[in-house]
């Protein structure tokens, strides 16, 4: 059984806001506590570098894009270590659901034969980090969208 962490909320912003937040990568440091910088031409294939908050000091982490369907999904994925001994899988999904609404879906999964030994180590950090990354894009979007609709 993979560790899964997965959340699914509505986002009082238009679900093109929201987007922008979940793109806007030069913005993380602004609003996301658990991955704090990120660099990445969104391409299929290419590398995402990231510094991930998972202790004290953030640490360097390279994943690669698996798919980027602008405006309602953005996939990523650790590089497959052999013999199947670690992968994960990462994805970001937006739909639009009404005017002003928009359902946001975090989903991430750890698998493998030394997937109990990470999430022993790691897995209540994991799930604060993600926790903190999907408050603080609903938080981040609902701002945005507030201030855009009083200018």
């Amino acid at each position: 059984m993979p560790f899964v962490i997965e959340k699914t909320l509505e986002i009082a912003a238009p679900a093109e806001v929201v987007w922008e937040v979940i793109t806007d990568i030069a913005r993380y440091p602004e609003w996301n506590p658990f991955q704090v910088e990120m660099q990445t031409s969104f391409k299929p294939g290419d590398p995402i570098d990231m510094r991930v908050k998972l202790m004290a000091r953030p640490q360097a982490q390279r994943e690669w894009v698996t798919e980027f369907v602008p405006g309602k999904r953005f996939a990523y994925q650790m590089k497959a270590v052999p013999l199947n001994t670690l992968s994960s899988q990462r994805s970001h999904d937006v739909e639009a659901i009404g005017p002003g609404r928009t359902r946001y879906r975090s989903y991430f999964h750890l698998k493998g034969w030394l997937h109990p030994v990470v999430v022993g180590l790691l897995g209540s950090k994991l799930q604060t980090g993600f926790a903190g990354m999907t408050a603080g894009i609903q938080q981040r979007s609902e701002e945005l969208a507030r201030q855009r609709k009083a200018a």
